[in-house]
């Protein structure tokens, strides 16, 4: 008997497949909402792909998270380097920005356990679900997709601008299948 997946809200338990995650700013506070902060996260995931192996099947930036389906062999470590990186490139640009509303925001709502950091800008954790079947991967992929339409921002997917549809659309991604080491 085929047991399903142990799913789990903050670990990874099957390393060998793909991953829809979602990573989520505290306080859902609409943080990537100029392109110098959602550039941030394009670049920090494109230095991920390059450097850390990081398989990127899809992904979409929204205001105040992203989701992407994601492999990689170890990627609770790689997504928190990601946010690491990322928070501490966010509150610089906010910083430039005389954003202070948002920064307070940030330490507001840093949880009393983060003594390392004054303040606090993803949630905890990243969702990850593991695309077992390629049933689930396409519901993932069409979910992440259709979000800034379901949202009322774009009338199509790929005029979302941060967002992986247009490369699916153009062919650019190859045809997916849930083993992504294939």
């Amino acid at each position: 008997m085929i047991h399903p997946p142990v799913r789990s809200k903050y670990r990874v338990n099957e390393t060998q497949v793909a991953h829809f995650v979602r990573a989520t700013i505290v306080g859902w506070l609409p943080v990537f909402t100029t392109a110098a902060r959602c550039d941030i996260l394009v670049e920090s995931l494109t230095y991920c792909r390059t450097h850390k192996g990081l398989l990127i099947h899809a992904w979409v930036i929204l205001d105040n998270h992203f989701h992407a389906i994601l492999a990689v062999p170890d990627l609770s470590q790689t997504l928190a380097d990601l946010k690491r990186h990322t928070a501490r490139r966010i509150q610089d640009v906010l910083k430039q920005e005389g954003c202070d509303w948002l920064l307070n925001q940030f330490q507001y709502l840093r949880l009393p356990h983060k003594k390392w950091s004054d303040s606090q800008i993803w949630q905890e954790g990243f969702h990850p679900q593991a695309m077992v079947t390629d049933v689930i991967m396409q519901q993932k992929l069409d979910y992440l997709h259709n979000n800034p339409v379901k949202r009322g921002l774009v009338a199509s997917p790929e005029r979302w601008r941060y967002s992986s549809a247009h490369e699916w659309l153009e062919g650019a991604m190859p045809a997916f299948k849930c083993d992504p080491w294939r």
